[in-house]
């Protein structure tokens, strides 16, 4: 692939850590244990990073050592097959997610902090929280349910939905989980694949200030889900204020279910049994569900909090998600780390747009996660937190979902706070983790990720199957990892699970990411190689074009995509959201052709721009460019993307009236 040259400050240096900051991480810890007890030699973090993809079996076994990871059997091999997919990880060990957790249990902090819109902040004791999981498990295995049943949740990011999958997690059940801003359609997608005997459900959420009813929706998952026998309703706001309770079939209140306390019971498990299901998008098409284990989730998530994140007993972890999106699992991993997490149910900036910064000054959060879209927005919009927060307690930002530009790495300095760990990181619901993240020894550099994660295998792959350095290739990963799915849900043979993966690269997982691995391993991510310009034989991510065109103050958001499709001519349209109050004229129309034409690619600039009020977005919060691509190319709309899949399904109607505009001319 090529494309234009990095832009201008590309890759200076914004941070470093002071050699306190380095002596003081887990990371740091780690190294210094590695060399005491197993003899692999000390350095910097790209030579234990080759260590771990080269000494597979020690690396992993190695984590399982260094955090003491509670479990029972024989723990080797650690990898007793190293096909992909089919890679079988510790066959000889059994343990549970939530008894690792629990041992974390203290009475000297909080395990949750809890703050939701229009209620009063709430904290959630370590014994609180082992209470309440233990006798729900108890209530569950009452009515039933044991290992390989399936408990869904159609509920907001507060303190029950941990509570709920931590008691499935206990009893060897299998936890899936819906955001109720969903629309029943694309649950149903999700959760009639999987047919849950119990469902637990919110009558209702808050949002922008504002209550919605879902008691209807739940009505309708559950005229469509035969399989449940049970429904537990979780009190929402609407609920809460009025004291009415929905007449669900077959139905249980929270309190009931969690009011007789049991002693906490952990069943060990197979290292490969499954804990949870979680889906693709599925913005369009059956959304694919991907199902983790146990065990490679501990130890994946222990490695990647602790040593990638450098989460500490005591620290607090904020990251910005809905129940929907895979940040809200790894979140919950913090907690194997001892950490404290602090869930935050609704729009970060209401009632104003500084509310979420006041709140992690108040409450004094160490590692803030969030979209990379915030961060721009925030930026957009000009806010400046540090003039009104003090953010001392705050180490480090995550910023995931979609590539970080230069300019919003210089805001968070300038206006967030100078002494900050600024992780932009890449990964996905596939593995639950991150492919390239951070590490807290190395410095950051504008515009870039820091390095692959330790015992990922992360590498830019050319056409020809070869990795490149410093040119544009495929993400592959050539080594198998214990938080790979260990199945697509009913892919009995595996069809499905082979084709998402490894249909490009026989053996070699192919994730569907341009990226450039730089000779320091850090790296770029260019967007997803399947949206990929192909502009006169010249191809481009589209975040190359995304970055240049937001540069411009008056540029809120933007879209790109190109027609080219079976001989047709390329027609490349790029849809811009402007700054409120804006409207496009031919003036600024050149101001962005020439941005692109001269920092990106003068054969990428667009055939037309239009101004559009928003784009498109998954609820994950990703540009939707492929679905676009259909739509515009003649594909019926019903085809093309579920409302209910997207955050915004109203912005889809400028494409479809476009669409007829193309068709006709």
């Amino acid at each position: 692939m090529q494309t234009s040259s990095l832009p201008e400050g590309h890759g200076q240096r914004l941070w470093s850590p002071s050699e306190a900051q380095v002596r003081a991480s887990r990371l740091h810890h780690f190294q210094t244990w590695l060399a005491d007890r197993h003899g692999v030699p000390t350095g910097g973090y790209d030579a234990l990073w080759r260590w771990s993809i080269s000494d597979i079996d020690r690396f992993w076994q190695s984590i399982w050592d260094y955090f003491e990871v509670v479990g029972e059997g024989e723990r080797t091999p650690a990898l007793a097959s190293r096909d992909m997919p089919g890679a079988r990880w510790f066959p000889g060990m059994r343990l549970n997610y939530a008894e690792n957790l629990f041992r974390n249990a203290t009475t000297q902090r909080p395990a949750i902090i809890a703050r939701a819109e229009n209620a009063p902040l709430r904290e959630v004791s370590w014994a609180e929280l082992e209470r309440d999981t233990a006798a729900l498990a108890a209530t569950l295995r009452g009515w039933g349910i044991g290992p390989g049943d399936r408990v869904a949740g159609y509920l907001p990011n507060r303190p029950e939905t941990v509570t709920a999958f931590l008691a499935c997690a206990s009893i060897g059940a299998i936890w899936s989980s819906c955001a109720p801003d969903m629309g029943p359609s694309v649950v149903l997608d999700r959760l009639t694949q999987i047919e849950p005997k119990v469902l637990l459900a919110a009558d209702s959420y808050s949002y922008n200030g504002k209550v919605h009813d879902r008691a209807p929706q739940v009505q309708e998952l559950l005229a469509r889900l035969p399989s449940v026998r049970h429904v537990i309703h979780v009190p929402g706001p609407a609920s809460s204020s009025s004291g009415a309770v929905p007449q669900w079939r077959d139905g249980t209140g929270w309190a009931e279910a969690v009011r007789v306390a049991a002693p906490p019971r952990y069943e060990r498990l197979p290292f490969e049994h499954p804990l949870w299901i979680v889906y693709s998008s599925g913005t369009s098409g059956l959304p694919k569900a991907m199902v983790h284990s146990h065990g490679g989730i501990v130890l994946t998530h222990l490695k990647t909090m602790t040593l990638q994140h450098d989460l500490r007993e005591g620290d607090r972890l904020l990251f910005l998600g809905s129940t929907g999106w895979i940040v809200w699992n790894l979140q919950i991993g913090a907690l194997l780390t001892g950490a404290s997490i602090v869930l935050y149910d609704g729009n970060p900036t209401w009632p104003d747009a500084d509310a979420l910064w006041r709140f992690i000054d108040e409450q004094g959060v160490t590692l803030f996660g969030c979209g990379a879209a915030y961060l721009i927005n925030c930026m957009k919009d000009g806010l400046r937190p540090r003039a009104y927060a003090r953010l001392d307690k705050l180490r480090a930002i995550n910023a995931t979902g979609s590539p970080l530009p230069i300019d919003a790495y210089r805001w968070v300095y300038d206006a967030v706070k100078p002494d900050l760990w600024l992780a932009s990181i890449s990964g996905g619901t596939d593995i639950a983790s991150g492919f390239v993240a951070c590490a807290p020894t190395l410095p950051v550099h504008a515009g870039e990720i820091q390095c692959a994660e330790l015992g990922v295998a992360a590498y830019a792959f050319n056409e020809a199957g070869h990795a490149v350095v410093d040119e544009v290739g495929e993400l592959v990963i050539t080594q198998p990892m214990p938080s790979m799915p260990v199945c697509f849900w009913n892919d009995p043979e595996g069809q499905r699970y082979r084709e998402s993966y490894f249909d490009t690269y026989p053996g070699v997982w192919r994730h569907g990411d341009w990226i450039r691995f730089s000779t320091r391993g850090s790296s770029v991510i260019f967007g997803r190689s399947d949206s990929t310009i192909n502009r006169f034989g010249i191809r481009m991510g589209t975040a190359e074009i995304y970055r240049v065109v937001e540069e411009l103050p008056e540029v809120r958001d933007s879209l790109v995509v190109d027609l080219e499709y079976l001989g047709r001519p390329s027609f490349m349209p790029l849809f811009v959201v402007l700054q409120p109050g804006l409207v496009l004229d031919e003036a600024l129309k050149e101001r962005i052709g020439a941005q692109i034409r001269t920092k990106a690619s003068a054969r990428h600039v667009p055939n037309v721009v239009l101004q559009i009020s928003d784009v498109p977005r998954t609820l994950s919060g990703k540009k939707m460019e492929v679905p676009v691509r259909k739509l515009l190319l003649g594909v019926p709309r019903e085809k093309v993307a579920s409302p209910d899949a997207m955050q915004n399904p109203a912005s889809l109607e400028f494409f479809i009236d476009y669409a007829r505009e193309l068709g006709s001319a």
